[in-house]
């Protein structure tokens, strides 16, 4: 039986928290899209349903989550964001929600209400009530740093306050680990979170965890790097020093890729496909003739190159495993033999291409 269920608004954010949900040790699910038959068996259930919240926060409730996390980006669409969770209230008879996209460890924080990236504020409207307040029909407040500061009991009691005077939603000042362990405690209660991975695994440490289940991933490696973002090219780039690497420059040249890798296939270093922007509409079949020649561990960099994969192989569920880098995990798809590691954002240490293949300590 799920105990927390947690709507995403994208893979990205679902990876994410996925992962940190997994790292405090529940057997977590990702459900790519809204659910058609009941949701499998897991203490944590994350849905990618960005479009269909209600029938995603149906299908948690019939599985028997007792809480319910909308999952959002740090810097969250006010509009979608507010639409969903006026919406998430209503269905789930709350009067009220927390707001905290901290997460201090990945270098987000929130202090007097204002979004900081590091040292340094948000791009946009860095003002999360007033973010907030333009996508929703319901008043936010904020739980401010003092109070936060003062423990779990601070918050509750100021949560109740700004419920009596009609706030629905309130964004929590966060700055350390241990401010959002305070609010996971003392929201335990609320039928609605919203936030990041941050605040998952802080509503997961309040939780019993019988822990992820995921065996490590094994068998033939192969990665497709296809982001232009600068970290991960420095990625693909120390990786191409040690591991054979195909320059994929247009869709037309997957099939003398898949030609290329065949025989290169190895249980000890992967292969490397670094793809050009021409070459994104030819990923999803690139990725199934990797598997179909035995591949049984993909990792896929870039977050275009991952939905395309994903959409690709089509695997309606995946469990969560080990962390190769924080906030990057493992998944397997039920069913199978297959591991994913998708990375769409910029995370990850420069060797995380070589590294997450190497055999566990």
């Amino acid at each position: 039986m799920a105990q927390l269920g947690c709507l995403a608004e994208s893979l990205a954010v679902a990876l994410e928290v996925g992962a940190a949900l997994s790292a405090e040790g529940m057997d977590t699910a990702l459900v790519l899209g809204t659910p058609s038959a009941p949701l499998p068996e897991a203490e944590a259930v994350v849905i990618v349903a960005p479009g269909d919240g209600i029938a995603a926060c149906d299908a948690l409730l019939a599985a028997g989550a007792r809480q319910v996390l909308q999952a959002i980006a740090a810097d969250f669409e006010p509009l979608a964001t507010g639409r969903l969770a006026d919406a998430l209230l209503r269905r789930l008879q709350a009067s009220f929600a927390p707001l905290a996209p901290s997460d201090p460890a990945r270098g987000r924080s929130v202090y007097l209400g204002h979004l900081f990236l590091g040292a340094s504020p948000a791009g946009g409207e860095a003002n999360l009530p007033r973010r907030l307040s333009a996508g929703t029909e319901e008043p936010a407040g904020l739980i401010p740093f003092r109070v936060v500061e003062a423990g779990a009991g601070a918050i509750r009691a100021e949560m109740s306050r700004l419920a009596e005077w009609g706030r629905r939603y309130a964004v929590v000042d966060a700055i350390t680990g241990e401010h959002l362990d305070a609010l996971g405690e003392a929201a335990r209660a609320q039928p609605l979170l919203i936030g990041g991975a941050g605040l998952a695994a802080a509503a997961a440490r309040q939780l019993p965890r019988g822990g992820a289940i995921v065996s490590p991933p094994c068998g033939p490696g192969a990665v497709l790097s296809a982001s232009p973002a600068r970290e991960t090219l420095s990625q693909a780039g120390l990786a191409r020093l040690y591991a054979p690497t195909f320059d994929l420059r247009d869709a037309e040249g997957a099939a003398a890729a898949l030609e290329w890798a065949a025989p290169r296939l190895s249980d000890d270093t992967p292969v490397v496909i670094a793809a050009l922007p021409p070459a994104m509409p030819a990923l999803g079949a690139l990725a199934q003739g990797l598997v179909a020649r035995g591949v049984t561990r993909l990792l896929v960099a870039g977050e275009e190159a991952c939905e395309a994969v994903v959409a690709a192989l089509g695997p309606p569920v995946l469990r969560m495993g080990a962390e190769a880098d924080p906030g990057i995990a493992w998944c397997a798809a039920e069913g199978g033999a297959l591991h994913l590691l998708l990375k769409p954002g910029t995370a990850g240490a420069r060797d995380l291409l070589l590294r997450a293949f190497a055999p566990p300590a």
